[in-house]
């Protein structure tokens, strides 16, 4: 278990801790110190992946959990903010799809061998969501803020969009090698 993959566990690990803060009614400052625990999470993310591939130590494990810390870590709080009516349903539901559709795509080019990394295009998908989360975590019910919001809520579902269609149409070959081994 080296560096990265623990900081990448403290990730997992927060995500918990960030909910009781987020979703608890009575907690002086909770949705503060939730948006302090989601951006320390989420700035975890950037500091595993540079550790990990500065002092090479990609593993297999690293490979397999860094992007799943990340899908809970944003998934958790979409979810939430479901809940707290602050973004549409069906935005949070093509999201998570959209990251179902990915992680069985991986999954088919791991049978194979392959290991498929993330895009620049999925990267910035994953900031915008960070961002937009960190502002709706926030929610300061400014009527600039309000539209700041909205505009990030909307690049992050053209984002999704645009990436999913990205990474199939760069990947295809994965799912027609796999349909030649039946």
């Amino acid at each position: 278990m080296n560096l990265p993959n623990k900081i990448t566990l403290f990730r997992v690990c927060m995500i918990p801790i960030f909910l009781v803060f987020l979703l608890v009614p009575g907690i002086s400052y909770g949705q503060w110190i939730a948006a302090g625990i989601f951006i320390i999470a989420a700035l975890s993310d950037f500091l595993d992946g540079y550790i990990a591939r500065k002092r090479n130590l990609v593993t297999n494990f690293g490979k397999f959990m860094d992007p799943l810390a990340d899908k809970l870590l944003v998934c958790s709080a979409l979810i939430c903010f479901v809940e707290m009516r602050l973004i549409a349903s069906w935005i949070v539901i093509i999201i998570i799809a959209r990251e179902f559709i990915i992680s069985g795509f991986r999954l088919i080019a791991s049978d194979n061998g392959i290991v498929l990394a993330a895009s620049w295009l999925a990267k910035i998908k994953t900031s915008v969501q960070m961002v937009m989360s960190v502002m709706l975590i926030i929610n300061l019910n400014n009527p600039v803020i309000n539209i700041l919001e909205q505009v990030a809520i909307y690049l992050s579902l053209i984002l999704t969009v645009v990436s999913l269609v990205e990474y199939m149409i760069k990947n295809k070959s994965v799912l027609i090698e796999k349909n030649e081994y039946k």
